[in-house]
């Protein structure tokens, strides 16, 4: 039995009406259907309902979990998820070979669940990164987008995928990088700013 600091209610809805009693024999032939089906579901609502959490905790905890089990459209890039999943502030040193597995969890980086195949952190300002944008644009590893590099060298991490399909199962290779980054980024409207929005590589020195 696992136990959690926090307790919460899920709401689904109904996967099939009320059955008369008469029928008790057809609702026992249908509840692993039923169990496959709360497995597979998306949760609608979560609610936090420990009343030993601040206010600020259990929303921080909702929505985690609301990013976790969302089903919506992907959500565009933002100024506060580059920050989020990209800008370490974790004293870990960068060699340590568990750093992948430990802060992919800690900063929740996963594609609906499914592991990322590959990630980088870096180790820098989120202004100093912003600021990359405002370079000319430089082909990326891929040889398809375009893409921004860094004229300093940049302390970072690059995370490879080594095993596993779903978080929290994710296992990854952790390899310390010192060089020039290779960004891509995308004008916000709402903010007005060039904001940058993933990590294409790391040049090493």
């Amino acid at each position: 039995c696992l136990s959690l600091p926090f307790s919460f209610s899920l709401h689904f809805p109904s996967p099939f009406p009320l059955l008369p009693t008469g029928n008790m024999g057809t609702l026992i032939n249908m509840l692993p259907l039923f169990l496959l089906f709360l497995l597979l579901k998306p949760l609608q609502f979560v609610r936090i309902t420990d009343p030993y959490l601040s206010n600020e905790r259990r929303e921080e905890l909702e929505d985690y979990l609301d990013d976790l089990y969302s089903t919506g459209p992907t959500k565009p890039p933002t100024k506060e998820a580059f920050k989020t999943h990209v800008i370490i502030d974790s004293e870990m040193p960068l060699t340590e070979r568990s750093y992948c597995d430990q802060e992919m969890k800690m900063k929740r980086v996963h594609n609906r669940l499914y592991c990322v195949k590959e990630h980088f952190f870096l180790r820098a300002s989120y202004e100093d990164i912003q600021e990359i944008c405002n370079n000319m644009f430089v082909q990326c590893k891929n040889g398809i987008r375009k893409c921004h590099r860094s004229r300093g060298i940049i302390s970072g991490v690059h995370c490879a995928l080594k095993s596993g399909v779903m978080m929290p199962f994710c296992e990854y290779t952790s390899s310390y990088k010192m060089g020039w980054v290779f960004i891509t980024c995308q004008w916000q409207d709402d903010i007005g700013e060039i904001i940058p929005v993933s990590v294409n590589y790391i040049l090493a020195i």
